[in-house]
């Protein structure tokens, strides 16, 4: 439950360092902080197994790092960190995420103009201060604004795939108790939603009193804010308040309902269940005084006549009309992907390598991956051009002849995340995107052009022939960016006459499409690709962010290419070319 907390501080060690205009160890605590954030295993536990050398095996870690881990690990604290903190007093987590500021900018912002943190930089901003520093104006000062007004809309709501890890560490560590019959996470979490506030976990204990002595003395717990008999709630060392409530056997499931959500869900049943001539709380569905039902959350809604509604549906969007006629869609199930159309490598701006990604990826039962390392437009992240991409595709074929001598059953795909110019030409010419199995198409530049301009760049790149899919199609960074100014309905509409595919993109930070985006898709017969955009074989494991997402907009496995076997997600894609 470490690794969060030493991520956050070693990625403020390198932004502070950024700003001290430190040569070459910025990116080292950067590459770390990644490493680190996304390990299965506990650093505490590993460093618990093998000591210091332990922590020095750490990809991207080395003596210096571990040291410093170990500090923490020891003390709770790095003297390293609270140095630089005393140097440059800023909040630069908070400051990073708006748009635009980078550590420099913020250093110069802290020495003109004394800012720490977002409400200092919105006083400033409002106050017309920043628009007469070198290298801001007036352009600058008023994008600010608008990211403040967009980061505060964030404040207390915490990426889903960030605290996921996190999470579910917590609810396996209390299940480990004895007295707990049943454990379950609920909240907008259980719905999977974008992104989360508060953690809410339910339990059944016939002896609830050692499960919340327990809960509170937890070593993750910075603050008890209440301890009862069957509710207590803390303080996390992430941020995070934590509710664990114990509730009886006969009424955990009208509970796991109520504290699922959504509130909006949750207001329909109840008025459905008045017009039935019942009362729905969440001790159970009564009729009178008699309970009906509430053991389980299937058995309330057979009890009203619905069929089961998964959690991730739960939005009030149409989903219990359809539980009343009881067609409830059969949704994607996790870990069904046969493979992943979205990876970057070392060639571009990725960490591992083509055989690494290979090797994690048949480790996760996948049985093929494209490799879409960005194109020659993109220098920021070592785009490739003709002659490094058709290097690349040489490398393929002689790993996947290594696969045929091995009789390994697995398939790595020659790709590309195509650059999409301001016209909506694409950086490469068709001759060599026609040698691809697959070309990704994506906006990375330009994201402030009118709604019909963006529209009209993004469908003419998709009617390239050689077009297969669209990559992250908004843009979106949730909690940094807003989306593309697009006109979704056009771009859906079009992507079914072109036969283009709309990517689902895994990463924590984008889960681009949004979900209403994937009904209309859905209902339009649009086909999908859910995408780990991995960028170290670690991200692999977004993929069933990505599913998360896909379930969030109603989608089948039919509606997902990547969740089909290689040679039919081929011919589709193929079929227009």
């Amino acid at each position: 439950m470490t690794n969060e907390e030493i991520a956050r501080v070693f990625g403020e060690i390198g932004e502070y360092l950024e700003m001290g205009d430190v040569a070459f160890k910025p990116q080292a605590y950067s590459r770390a902080s990644a490493v680190i954030a996304s390990l299965e295993e506990d650093v505490a536990s590993i460093y618990e197994k093998g000591g210091l050398k332990a922590l020095e095996d750490i990809p991207g870690v080395g003596k210096s790092l571990a040291l410093k881990i170990e500090e923490y690990l020891r003390t709770g604290k790095i003297k390293y960190y609270e140095n630089l903190k005393k140097k440059t007093p800023v909040d630069v987590s908070e400051l990073t995420r708006i748009e635009g500021l980078g550590p420099r900018k913020i250093k110069i912002l802290y020495k003109k103009l004394g800012i720490r943190n977002v409400d200092d930089l919105e006083k400033a901003a409002s106050a017309g201060k920043i628009s007469k520093l070198p290298g801001f104006g007036k352009k600058s000062e008023e994008n600010i604004l608008k990211g403040v007004f967009f980061a505060k809309k964030f404040r207390g709501r915490y990426i889903l795939g960030d605290k996921l890890q996190w999470i579910e560490s917590v609810a396996k560590d209390l299940k480990t108790l004895k007295e707990i019959k049943k454990l379950d996470v609920a909240g907008s979490i259980r719905r999977r939603k974008e992104t989360v506030g508060d953690l809410d976990i339910l339990a059944v204990s016939s002896k609830p009193k050692p499960v919340m002595d327990y809960f509170v003395s937890r070593p993750w717990v910075v603050r008890v804010l209440g301890k009862g008999e069957a509710k207590s709630s803390v303080k996390a060392e992430n941020g995070m308040d934590v509710d664990l409530r114990v509730l009886e056997e006969k009424s955990y499931g009208a509970g796991l309902l109520y504290f699922t959500g959504s509130k909006e869900h949750n207001i329909r049943l109840r008025e459905l269940a008045i017009k039935k001539g019942l009362k729905l709380n969440e001790y159970g569905l009564f009729q009178g005084k008699k309970m009906i039902a509430g053991k389980t959350e299937e058995e309330v809604y057979k009890a009203l006549g619905l069929e089961y509604v998964p959690p991730e549906m739960r939005e009030d969007t149409g989903e219990i009309q359809l539980a009343a006629l009881k067609k409830i869609p059969k949704l994607v199930d996790y870990g069904s992907l046969e493979g992943d159309l979205q990876i970057q490598t070392d060639w571009s701006d990725g960490e591992n390598s083509i055989e690494e990604y290979a090797a994690a990826a048949i480790n996760l039962g996948l049985k093929y991956i494209a490799i879409t390392d960005h194109t020659q437009s993109l220098k920021v992240a070592n785009g490739l051009d003709e002659k490094r991409l058709e290097k690349q595709m040489l490398e393929i074929d002689r790993l996947n002849k290594s696969f045929d001598k091995k009789r390994i059953d697995f398939r790595i795909l020659k790709g590309a995340e195509v650059d999409i110019l301001k016209d909506g030409s694409l950086d490469l010419p068709d001759k060599v995107l026609s040698k691809l199995d697959i070309v990704g198409v994506a906006i990375h530049s330009h994201f402030n052009l009118p709604e019909k301009e963006q529209t009209k760049r993004l469908i003419r790149a998709m009617e390239n022939k050689w077009s297969d899919i669209v990559f992250h199609p908004t843009g979106r960074l949730i909690g940094e960016r807003e989306p593309l100014r697009l006109d979704m309905e056009a771009v859906i509409k079009a992507a079914k006459t072109i036969g283009t595919v709309l990517e689902i993109d895994s990463y924590p930070n984008r889960l681009d499409l949004k979900d209403e985006y994937i009904r209309l898709a859905v209902n339009m017969g649009v086909k999908l690709s859910v995408d780990s955009d991995s960028h170290s074989v670690r991200h692999l494991r977004f993929l069933d962010l990505g599913l998360a997402q896909a379930r969030r907009g109603w989608a089948k496995k039919s509606d997902i290419i990547n969740a089909w076997p290689i040679e039919k997600a081929l011919g589709f894609l193929k079929k227009n070319n």
